[in-house]
C-alpha cells in the first residue's frame, strides 16, 4: 500500500516527508521500507535518513541545489516501493526487575491508577511492544502499544537524574533509559541490559520494526544478569527466546 505523502523542505540541508499522524504497524512498515529503498538507492550526497512515528527526515551533505526537482526524485523513489517488504521479526524478551529497590514510583502510580501493584507488573509485561524509532537519546526506544489502563500523564515536574535501565512509562508510551539522565516518566522498575555501546559496531542491537516484551525478574536475577553485562559476557542472543 502506497499512502499520499506530504514532502518539504525541512532546512537547506534536509527534507522532511510526512505520513499520516498516527501510531500504526502499517505506515511503520512502509515508513521502514521507503527508508531503505532511500539508503540504497545511492542518491547523491545523503547523509542519513531519520524516521519517527510518522514521517522521515532526510539529511544531505550539502545544501540542496533544487528542493523541487529533489522532491520528484524522492517520489520516483516511493512509486517503486510496491512488493518490497522488510521482515520484522526479532522478538527481544527484555529482563526487568520491578522490586521497590527500582520501581521507585510504582506505589504512587499504583494509587494514582486504582491498579495493584502486581497488575501493573502483569499488564506491563504482558505486553508484546513495537520499536518505532530509536531517540531522544542513543539507545532510548520509543516503543509503541502499552496498555490503555496504564496511560498516565507525565510528571509535571521532571527528575534530574533517572538511573541507567530505568522501565518507565509516561502518556501513552513506555520505555528504558539507556543512561543516567533527567526525565518526567514514572519509573516502574529497571532493566540490566545494556541498550547501547558506542564501543560496539552495532551500538544499539534492537532497531526500529523489531519487537520488546519485558520479563519479570527477581534481585538475584537482576544482580547476576548485571555481573555479566559488566564483565562483557551476557550473550545478548539469549533475549531472543
Amino acid at each position: 500500500m502506497l499512502y499520499h505523502l506530504q514532502y518539504s523542505r525541512f532546512n537547506e540541508c534536509s527534507v522532511l516527508i510526512e505520513w499520516p499522524e498516527l501510531i500504526n504497524e502499517d505506515i511503520l512498515k512502509n515508513i521502514l521500507n521507503f527508508k531503505n529503498k532511500i539508503e540504497n538507492s545511492h542518491i547523491k550526497h545523503l547523509l542519513e535518513v531519520i524516521n519517527t512515528y510518522s514521517s522521515i527526515l532526510i539529511i544531505y551533505k550539502r545544501a540542496i541545489d533544487n528542493v523541487n526537482d529533489e522532491i520528484l526524485r524522492l517520489r520516483d523513489v516511493y512509486s517503486g516501493l510496491s512488493g518490497l517488504d522488510i521482515s520484522i521479526d526479532k522478538t527481544w524478551h527484555i529482563p526487568v526487575c520491578y522490586d521497590s529497590e527500582f520501581a521507585v514510583d510504582l506505589d504512587q502510580f499504583s494509587k494514582a491508577k486504582y491498579l495493584s501493584n502486581s497488575e501493573i507488573i502483569r499488564l506491563h509485561s504482558q505486553t508484546i511492544y513495537t520499536v518505532y524509532f530509536i531517540g531522544f537519546l542513543p539507545g532510548f526506544l520509543y516503543l509503541g502499544g502499552l496498555d490503555s489502563k496504564l496511560f498516565f500523564d507525565r510528571k509535571s515536574t521532571p527528575n534530574l537524574s533517572v538511573k541507567k535501565g530505568s522501565v518507565a512509562i509516561g502518556g501513552k508510551q513506555t520505555g528504558i533509559y539507556p543512561q543516567d539522565s533527567p526525565g518526567g516518566w514514572h519509573v516502574i522498575g529497571n532493566s540490566p541490559i545494556d541498550l547501547f555501546n558506542s564501543n560496539n559496531k552495532t551500538p544499539c542491537f534492537i532497531k526500529a520494526g523489531d519487537k520488546i516484551q519485558f520479563k519479570p525478574i527477581s534481585i538475584s536475577d537482576y544482580n547476576s544478569i548485571k555481573e555479566s553485562v559488566c564483565s562483557s559476557t551476557f550473550d545478548l542472543n539469549s533475549l531472543l527466546q
